[in-house]
This record gives C-alpha cells, structure tokens and sequence, in this order.
C-alpha cells in the first residue's frame, strides 16, 4: 500500500509539474504568436509602402537618365568652348605676330610644352610631367615654374 502512495504521489507531482510546464509553454505559444503577428504586420506594412516608392523610384531614374544626356551635352558643349577659345588665341597671335603660321598642323589643342618639348597630353599628365620636372637631377626652377604656369591657365 504504501508503494501505491508513493506511486500516486509521484504521479500527482508529475502531473503538476507537466501541468506547469504545458502552461509556461501556452505563455510562449502566445508571446511567440504575437511576435508573428508583429512581424507580419511588419512585412505588410512595408510590402505596402516599396508599392508606394516604385513610382518615385521610377521618377528618379527617369530624372537621372536625362540628367545624364544633359551632362554628356554639357561636356560637349565645355570642350567645344575651349577649341573655340583655343581657336580665338591663334587668330590673335596671327594678328599680333604676322610671322606665324596658324594654320600650321603643329598647332594642336592634345598638346602641351613640357620641358621645352611638344608632348600629347594624353600621353603623359601634367603632374607627372611636373615630378619629372622637379625629381630630375638636371632640373631647374624655370622648367618648373613654365610647367607650374600651364597647370594655371588651363584650370
């Protein structure tokens, strides 16, 4: 008899803590379900507001494409001003000196004088140009300051 008590009270203890174990896992089925609830909520609310942002998001790259062509236009138009303006400065040293030939094929916007040479200037860039210029072991301060006073006109 006495095992059969202890038998009943064990399984009365096991059936409390079972109770109390089903009823801290309800707590986290709850908690758990209004996190889901939450992050549905969420996922809706921004699901809802990307539909909302596609058509500016469209506006904008529209906007961006044309203001891209304008910037290539631009830039045409820039270097277009500084073959006009290169061209002007051969018009007025052919007024002023009457003994140059402008219309000599030397005469070309691609090229500077570096170190007293006519280079391409995509060949080689200036600051490059200028390190040679000021590392060099025969270089002098007036090399340096006629590659200094191009970097100047130009900007």
């Amino acid at each position: 008899m006495e095992e059969l008590k202890i038998q009943v009270n064990n399984h009365v203890e096991e059936k409390a803590a079972r109770k109390k174990a089903r009823e801290e896992w309800m707590e986290e089925k709850k908690r758990l379900g209004t996190w889901k609830v939450r992050c549905l909520d969420s996922e809706n609310k921004l699901k809802g507001r990307i539909v909302e942002l596609e058509p500016d998001y469209d506006e904008v790259k529209e906007k961006i494409g044309g203001l891209e062509l304008e910037l290539e236009d631009l830039k045409s138009c820039i270097i277009q001003e500084y073959i006009n303006e290169f061209q002007k400065c051969l018009r007025q040293a052919a007024f002023l000196y009457k003994d140059i030939d402008v219309s000599d094929s030397r005469f070309d916007v691609n090229k500077d004088v570096v170190d007293g040479e006519l280079v391409s200037e995509a060949g080689s860039s200036r600051e490059e140009e200028s390190d040679k210029v000021a590392k060099g072991p025969d270089a002098n301060v007036d090399d340096a300051v006629v590659v200094e006073d191009v970097d100047e006109e130009t900007t």
